[in-house]
């Protein structure tokens, strides 16, 4: 059953209630308006105790979260014993409403499993069966309800109207319940999915992370002997300080990457300061894009910023610097306002905007439209976005381009 959905032993302690004013409205029917002979005193007595230990039932399944079916087929017992008694006082097989021994099977077919449901219908055969043994036979009635034919087919008609509600809400409960485990396992199938390919990409992003430390810093000793004044070489002094940024910058993405293995703490600075990095270190990588920014970060918190909103923002920046430049355009906007510990952003390219062959979010692994794009960037943000429990969505930007959207929480 979902967690939603109300257990097993609740439903019946619902069901039991049912039964109850329905048996009394039955007896008080039948000895005080249609004054038939019945053994008044013992019938009370049944659905009294019936009633009392529904009580007690109540406030067992509001213990109970998920019943053993032993539990259920005793609760059960206590109803099919009460019926038995019932019936066997007001005629027996004969009592139109002996059929309701088939509503505790039909409850739990659905509900437990198979040896259980015949269990249960043994139990229910041995109430039946006693009910007719010690049966006490209906008198003959003839009064303004009719004879006593006409008052059994007034009650088949009555048990079969109750008993089609019963079998139809609980079934249908039973649907709903279904229908929306159903629904959480397809999203927790999609979700295990979209990990295990993220979980793929990080173990290679680990084993390249290893590869890359040593050549990167061979170059930076390298692009330091070739910045000497004796060295020869046609590259110019700007072009050798910004290859070594660039170099710097790669070492420094790289030592990021064990990180978080390694247990370290890379955020030193508060929040707002982490952010503003993260912006310079993208214009550094990418200087031929005009940023337009309009930031509002003073009421960011004090401690450190997580890694993966500065991995989400870099990698937004890039898809709209792309999308921009694939439209001959050069500009990209973005905007980010810090307000009650969230982070709201936008990030706008001026592309073509959206056509039929872009992914949807949350976007698929290894799909792009880019002519040299590794088609991880939409999904490894949704999983960002979703790790840390924020929203991400995406809009047709007015006038041109494309608009992400995003809230993230700046927990510490």
């Amino acid at each position: 059953m979902s967690d939603r959905a109300p257990n097993l032993l609740r439903s019946l302690a619902v069901l039991r209630w049912c039964a109850v004013l329905g048996q009394a409205a039955t007896v008080y029917w039948a000895v005080r308006v249609a004054h038939i002979a019945l053994p008044a005193t013992a019938l009370w007595a049944a659905i009294t105790g019936l009633a009392l230990f529904n009580l007690w039932a109540m406030q067992r399944a509001r213990r109970v979260r998920e019943p053993a079916p032993a539990e259920v087929l005793a609760h059960l017992a206590v109803d099919v014993v009460v019926l038995a008694v019932l019936v066997a006082l007001t005629g027996g097989t004969m009592n139109p409403f002996v059929s309701l021994f088939l509503l505790p099977i039909a409850v739990v077919a659905v509900a437990l499993p198979p040896r259980w449901v015949m269990a249960t219908a043994v139990m229910c055969g041995s109430g039946y069966s006693a009910a007719a043994s010690f049966a006490r036979p209906l008198p003959h009635v003839h009064s303004v309800f009719g004879d006593t034919f006409d008052l059994h087919v007034l009650g088949m008609t009555v048990n079969f109207v109750v008993s089609a509600l019963v079998v139809t809400s609980f079934v249908t409960w039973l649907a709903g319940a279904l229908r929306r485990r159903d629904r959480e396992l397809a999203q927790l199938r999609e979700q295990f999915t979209r990990n295990e390919g993220i979980l793929a990409l990080a173990t290679h992003a680990a084993s390249v992370a290893h590869e890359l430390n040593t050549p990167l810093a061979t170059l930076t000793l390298l692009l330091e002997q070739l910045a000497e004044p004796d060295a020869q070489g046609t590259a110019t002094t700007e072009d050798i300080e910004l290859m070594r940024n660039l170099v710097n910058a790669c070492r420094d993405r790289v030592r990021e990457l064990a990180a978080p293995a390694a247990g370290i703490d890379a955020a030193h600075h508060d929040a707002a300061t982490e952010l503003e990095r993260v912006i310079e270190r993208w214009r550094l990588l990418r200087p031929e894009v005009r940023l337009e920014r309009q930031c509002e970060l003073a009421a960011a918190p004090a401690h450190g910023l997580d890694a993966g909103i500065g991995h989400l923002l870099q990698a937004l920046l890039n898809n709209a610097a792309d999308a921009s430049a694939r439209d001959g355009n050069t500009r990209v906007d973005l905007e980010l306002k810090v307000a009650d510990g969230w982070l709201h952003g936008v990030v706008r390219d001026y592309g073509r905007g959206f056509d039929s062959d872009a992914p949807p979010l949350p976007g698929t692994l290894f799909r792009t439209t880019k002519a040299e794009g590794l088609g991880v960037g939409l999904a490894l943000s949704h999983a960002t976005v979703e790790r840390l429990g924020g929203e991400l969505a995406m809009e047709a930007a007015r006038g041109q381009g494309v608009a992400v959207r995003f809230s993230l929480p700046l927990a510490a």
